[in-house]
C-alpha cells in the first residue's frame, strides 16, 4: 500500500476494507482499540494523512467498531483510541444514554455494514453523571439525564457518605454503573444486536475513559 507522503515506513496510513473488516473478531476489535489507546496514552499516536485517508473512504466505509461516547469535548474516541477516517462509527450524547435513534444506527452499523463491536464508553468526571447524581431539571436535559437515574438509584455507598455529586467516589461507581446499564438496555432493546451477539458475530462491551491519564478500562 502506498504511503502518505512524508511519513516513515513504519507509519502508513491505512484504511479498513470490506477483507480486513470481515476477518477482524470482536475480541480483535477490543484490542485494536486498546493498542491504540495505549499509544494515546504514551503520547506515540499514528501519523495519518487524514485528507488521504478521507479520499480513500469516499466511495466506500467499513468501520470495525462502534462506540457510543459522552457529548464531552475530552473524551473523543477517534482521538483516544487512535482511529482514523473509516475506523470506527461514533455516536456521542451527554452521558453516553441510548435512545431509539442510537439504537437504529446501531443495528445499522453492525447487521448491515459488519462492525465487529459495541463499545459503551463513559468517562471520569461526567458532568451528566454529577447531574443525575443531584436530580438536575433543565428544559430537555431533564429527560435525558433520568436514562441515568436508575444507575443512580442501583449504586450503595457507605452510610455516612453523601448520594450526590459531591462525593466523587460515588459519581465514579455510578459512571461504571451507568455503561454498564446502557449495554444491558442495548441487548435488551434491541432483538437485532441480540441475536448477532448471541450468535458470536458482535460483542457490546462497557468502558470508562479516565480524563487525567487517558486510559480507557474496558470493564
Amino acid at each position: 500500500m502506498a504511503l502518505a507522503a512524508g511519513l516513515p515506513p513504519d507509519r502508513p496510513y491505512v484504511t479498513f476494507d470490506e477483507a480486513k473488516q470481515d476477518a477482524m473478531t470482536p475480541d480483535m476489535a477490543i484490542e485494536k482499540l486498546k493498542a491504540g489507546n495505549r499509544r494515546f496514552v504514551e503520547g506515540n499516536m499514528h501519523n495519518r494523512d487524514l485528507s488521504a485517508q478521507a479520499q480513500r473512504t469516499a466511495s466506500g466505509q467499513y468501520p470495525f467498531a462502534v462506540v457510543l461516547s459522552c457529548l464531552d469535548s475530552r473524551s473523543a474516541p477517534e482521538i483516544v483510541f487512535d482511529q482514523g477516517v473509516g475506523d470506527l462509527f461514533v455516536a456521542r450524547v451527554a452521558g453516553n444514554v441510548i435512545s431509539d435513534d442510537m439504537l437504529g444506527s446501531f443495528e445499522f452499523a453492525t447487521q448491515v455494514s459488519g462492525s465487529k463491536l459495541i463499545v459503551v464508553m463513559g468517562h471520569s468526571a461526567c458532568g451528566a453523571v454529577m447531574g443525575a447524581c443531584d436530580g438536575v431539571e433543565l428544559g430537555h436535559l431533564t429527560g435525558l439525564l433520568a436514562k441515568i437515574t436508575p444507575a443512580v438509584d442501583a449504586t450503595p455507598v457507605a452510610a455516612d457518605a453523601q448520594r450526590n455529586a459531591g462525593n466523587a467516589e460515588f459519581v465514579e461507581a455510578v459512571t461504571e454503573a451507568n455503561a454498564k446499564l446502557q449495554v444491558a438496555e442495548i441487548l435488551r432493546q434491541s432483538p437485532i444486536i441480540k441475536a448477532l451477539v448471541d450468535e458470536g458475530h458482535i460483542k457490546v462491551v462497557p468502558a470508562i475513559h479516565n480524563l487525567r491519564t487517558g486510559e480507557v478500562q474496558f470493564l
